[in-house]
């Protein structure tokens, strides 16, 4: 059968397009082997997400004594937590299907496992579907870590980690990334034991250093053990318990054991080499800065490709790859501002480039950092964990990056985000009157750490 279009994928950037490509009048096939939605609707942001407000919730109920606030003993009901996110996932998963379906006759919603059987040509199946476009919107999966006697073992990912009815006595996990920092700080607020392990020496370790010691030593003080620096050898099951041995030689016993060590992409059984759809040594899909793959009418978008693998970034190329394919002026891949937040507690935003990364490029650049707990709001309400830091270029006095890490650190970083976006210098930040007293006062306060910028 011969269309207009096909989407592989019906993630964020998937869903959207094909119900715009429909309604501007184009016959559209998506193709979905499992749930609507995608990673983020079904096992990223949306459940992830939600059992981080009961952990919150939990840790605020326990420690509201610091506020001269006293309740009963907090009592967790996992069931209960994992039903809401249930719940949750339904909603949106609805609300997915209810978009497609206003998408009107054009679009064609086809359930099972789409593949490549020549240039623009899939099955689905067992039926046949050109498209004079293509549009891969396949998504990551969580990658098993290369471990010895892992496979063995009856490991968690970040799926199957949120289907626990029961809390774990102890649970180990692989890997400081932003899922295991997520993860190792709900749980423990849930009232499990918790040890991380990392290879690097600290956690979010792309982050500069002083970024990542923000949230170490939260963790610590909430009683999370973190293993930095350190190599797994093998992982093996000793009575009741699964353990792991570093390199080291030391071995760290534990009920339950989360692997976030990294995702691959899901391409392994697309069949692009007979789409002459070209990946990188990673298995992603190679694009150019519209998002073209090496075969002519095919494209690709979202994690994919690759690139930042973020909720938003996929629902942005879409919007991009849709003008693109409307033949109107649009953006690009590349040059984009794109934030980033980690939801711990106390969150971890960023934008830009960090530090580090433009020592490494040899930017010229100011660094202004503070504590977060110099902000009044912080104090008042006894949020102070965390540091702002502000890099901007000397000579345009342009932002060139920034980092909150601290209470709603996530919604702070869209102002420095917005700013970079509109190519305005810092000075706008200093300028503006702030209301008082806001968390958001202290990102004039971190600006105004620049000398160019500091009251005589």
């Amino acid at each position: 059968m011969d269309v207009d279009a096909i989407v592989i994928g019906s993630g964020q950037a998937g869903v959207p397009l094909a119900a715009r490509l429909a309604t501007s009048g184009r016959q559209t096939v998506l193709v979905e082997r499992s749930r609507l939605g995608g990673t983020c609707i079904n096992y990223g942001c949306t459940p992830t997400k939600t059992m981080v407000a009961s952990a919150r919730a939990a840790h605020v109920a326990r420690t509201a004594g610091r506020l001269g606030v006293h309740s009963e003993p907090v009592r967790i009901d996992l069931p209960a937590i994992v039903a809401r996110k249930d719940a949750m996932v339904r909603q949106w998963r609805e609300g997915v299907e209810g978009r497609l379906a206003a998408a009107g006759e054009r679009l064609r919603v086809l359930n099972g496992h789409g593949r490549f059987t020549g240039e623009r040509e899939i099955e689905v199946a067992g039926a046949r579907y050109r498209g004079e476009i293509v549009v891969i919107n396949t998504g990551v999966r969580p990658a098993a870590p290369d471990v010895e006697g892992l496979a063995a073992l009856p490991w968690l990912d970040n799926r199957r980690i949120m289907e626990l009815t029961e809390l774990p006595g102890h649970l180990i996990v692989l890997g400081g990334g932003y899922i295991g920092c997520e993860f190792a700080q709900m749980f423990r607020r849930f009232g499990s034991a918790v040890t991380v392990v990392q290879r690097g020496p600290h956690l979010l370790d792309r982050e500069d250093p002083d970024v990542s010691e923000a949230l170490e030593g939260v963790f610590r003080s909430e009683g999370i053990e973190l293993v930095l620096g350190a190599r797994v050898r093998r992982a093996a099951a000793q009575q009741r318990d699964l353990v792991i041995v570093l390199e080291d030689g030391r071995k760290i016993a534990g009920s339950h054991l989360l692997a976030a060590v990294g995702r691959r992409p899901n391409t392994d059984d697309l069949g692009c080499e007979r789409g002459n759809v070209a990946l990188d040594a990673k298995g992603f899909v190679k694009v150019d800065d519209q998002y073209l793959t090496s075969a002519k009418g095919v494209y690709a978008v979202g994690d994919v490709t690759g690139g930042p693998q973020f909720t938003h970034t996929s629902w942005d190329d879409h919007r991009i790859l849709f003008d693109l394919l409307m033949g109107r002026s649009a953006r690009s891949r590349s040059g984009r501002v794109i934030p980033s937040v980690v939801f711990t507690d106390p969150q971890v935003a960023s934008v830009g480039l960090n530090e580090r990364e433009a020592k490494a490029r040899g930017v010229r650049h100011e660094v202004a950092r503070m504590p977060f707990g110099s902000i009044a709001r912080a104090l008042e309400t006894d949020e102070t964990a965390g540091i702002l830091k502000l890099i901007i270029d000397p000579d345009s006095e342009r932002i060139l990056g920034a980092n909150v890490v601290g209470a709603e650190g996530g919604e702070l970083i869209h102002a420095f985000a917005a700013l970079m976006q509109a190519g305005a210098t810092a000075r706008a930040i200093v300028d503006v009157e702030i209301a008082h007293p806001t968390f958001a006062e202290g990102l004039q306060s971190v600006a105004m750490r620049l000398p160019r910028y500091a009251l005589s």
